[in-house]
């Protein structure tokens, strides 16, 4: 499976989290259904935030294609201050479908970024 990054910005330079690790950090935690209007990130620009030029339709098909293929039995992540650190499109298919909840498992700490101001493009995507 491909490496996919959870990405924030900070003053020291954009902060990257390796989803895979993330989903290991919270193996221990239980799941709880979360209300769909606390997702703040559904009413925030949130794949397309810094992209220049715009997105393309074609960039949304994209999109829609993995939030078809996406599966909820899997909770998100959230942060502890309850940020989407995995799980968007999970939580657009949930929308979607008419759900008012999602399964989500909420971190007690932050955990250190496993990267801190690297670009996007200069990340390892390889195989996990």
């Amino acid at each position: 499976m491909r490496k996919q990054y959870h990405f924030r910005k900070s003053e020291q330079g954009l902060l990257a989290w390796d989803v895979h690790r993330l989903i290991s950090l919270t193996q221990a935690i239980q799941p709880r259904a979360v209300q769909l209007s606390d997702i703040r990130e559904v009413d925030e620009s949130y794949w397309y935030d810094t992209e220049d030029p715009p997105p393309t339709c074609r960039d949304l098909i994209e999109h829609m294609q993995l939030v078809m293929a996406t599966d909820l039995a899997h909770p998100i992540i959230l942060s502890p201050d309850g940020r989407v650190m995995d799980g968007m499109h999970r939580v657009a298919k949930a929308i979607l479908h008419g759900h008012s909840e999602i399964m989500a498992v909420r971190l007690q700490a932050m955990p250190e970024p496993d990267y801190i101001g690297v670009d996007p493009a200069e990340l390892p995507y390889d195989e996990a």
